[in-house]
């Protein structure tokens, strides 16, 4: 398995389980307010760090707060655009540096591979904090865990 197969794989995931958070938060009869705020934030990340990569304007800002209408929208965006970079990227492409400027305007320079590494790893952390938030508030949050994913997929749904 390869670098972009490992990244295929984890682009896949990303929109299941950001699909999955997004179809608890339907059925529940108010969303809680950091539980929005946090995957408000995942979902911007990869936002961001998409316009850093196409060297486009980024939609929204880092912790930039989104009604529940608005994270389909951006998942719609966000997860699959990300997919899609990882899909028609190479290993050049892969290894290209990206100048940027954080969000506390500090200036950095990244390979491609490792900016799209951190935002797969860096949207499990946050489903991780909602799904925190979703218990704190008493409701089940779903498991967003890579395996169980994998599980589905092959269909070993437990």
């Amino acid at each position: 398995m390869t670098g972009n197969d490992v990244l295929k794989n984890l682009s896949e995931y990303n929109i299941w389980a950001n699909q999955t958070m997004l179809h608890v938060f339907d059925s529940l009869p108010e969303l809680p307010a950091n539980a929005a705020r946090l995957f408000s934030h995942a979902l911007n990340a990869q936002a961001i760090w998409i316009a850093r990569i196409t060297g486009t304007e980024s939609p929204v800002k880092v912790w930039q707060e989104h009604s529940l209408e608005e994270l389909h929208k951006l998942h719609q965006y966000a997860s699959y655009k990300i997919a899609q970079l990882v899909a028609n990227s190479d290993d050049e492409e892969f290894n290209r540096l990206i100048d940027y400027t954080n969000s506390q305007g500090h200036k950095y320079s990244t390979r491609v591979l490792d900016i799209l590494t951190h935002a797969f790893n860096h949207a499990t952390y946050h489903r991780a904090q909602v799904a925190t938030d979703l218990r704190k508030c008493g409701h089940t949050p779903p498991n967003t865990d890579y395996v169980t994913y994998v599980r589905e997929l092959m269909g070993q749904v437990y």
